[in-house]
């Protein structure tokens, strides 16, 4: 109940058949447990997990700030939950070659079922903001081969990133994507993408499965599920969607609640009690706890 009876390795296997499948994956952001367990219920894919959503939670702009503890901690609450494989970013690693050797292998034994690497240099900045500076080809090379190596489960995804898009221009983010992928990577997320052009030219380029990410208010124009599966695009991520969602109805409901004195007016708008611990399988916990203890002594 408390964890998910599939276990990594299984979850694992599914995402690589299903990426293999030709059918475009749909993983929604979560930013906790609960979410997870939401995106689940309602029959998605897969679950992704943004450093940008773990470095708002905590209060900070997506600058680089989080943690290898902190992203772990936060990565191992969402994964555990559900029966869905999770996808998770870690900015550029931590770090450096060993860094990132560390990284994949803290990954893989949570129980996450792939994450991704960036090109850029530290600070990073949101993928969709300007002035992104890069590293040298070269050295993202050599941390796409670190992760390839460290990882035991074949069907672990080391996904590399390029944003080489702003600075380097389309033709420069596709030949990094080459290179990462003779390095090792079982997957390209070219982020920032302008157009479906953009995306068309990538899938023609490379080999393995693509990433597209459809956030809000950035860089990318949002496509449709059809249009991205036509495109021949693999996954699509709505990394910030929930967030952003969530975030919106705490700031109104908070106005309306100092507006009106009572919360009464925003009920409708409520997850109920039921509708929680539905979420929750409140219901089965309550039956496990009757089953060890309703018994009567002699």
């Amino acid at each position: 109940m408390i964890n998910s009876t599939i276990t990594a390795t299984e979850k694992r296997k599914v995402l690589a058949e299903g990426l293999a499948s030709g059918k475009l994956l749909k993983f929604p952001g979560a930013y906790n447990a609960l979410v997870a367990m939401i995106i689940e219920q309602l029959g998605f894919d897969g679950i992704y997990i943004s450093g940008a959503v773990m470095s708002n939670s905590l209060g900070l702009p997506d600058i680089g700030f989080t943690t290898l503890t902190e992203v772990s901690q936060i990565a191992s609450q969402i994964a555990r939950v559900s029966s869905l494989p999770a996808i998770v970013d870690v900015d550029t690693g931590f770090g450096e070659t060993m860094n990132v050797a560390r990284t994949i292998m803290e990954m893989e034994r949570l129980g996450l079922a792939g994450c991704h690497l960036e090109d850029q240099t530290n600070p990073k900045r949101c993928g969709h903001l300007d002035h992104k500076t890069i590293v040298p080809m070269e050295e993202m090379i050599k941390k796409v081969k670190t992760a390839a190596e460290a990882k035991t489960d074949p069907n672990f995804i080391v996904m590399a990133r390029t944003d080489a898009r702003a600075s380097e221009g389309l033709d420069g983010a596709i030949n990094r994507a080459k290179a990462y992928v003779d390095a090792g990577a079982d997957m390209i997320f070219p982020e920032a993408m302008y157009s479906e052009t953009d995306f068309e030219q990538m899938r023609k380029a490379i080999s393995v499965p693509i990433l597209a990410n459809m956030t809000e208010f950035g860089k990318s124009e949002l496509l449709t599920a059809k249009q991205l599966e036509n495109l021949g695009v693999n996954m699509v991520i709505y990394p910030v969607t929930t967030q952003r969602l969530a975030m919106k109805a705490v700031s109104d409901g908070l106005k309306t609640i100092l507006d009106e004195g009572t919360q009464e007016s925003l009920l409708p708008n409520m997850q109920t009690r039921k509708e929680l611990y539905e979420v929750l399988r409140y219901e089965d916990y309550d039956a496990f706890d009757s089953s060890i203890y309703n018994f009567n002594l002699e």
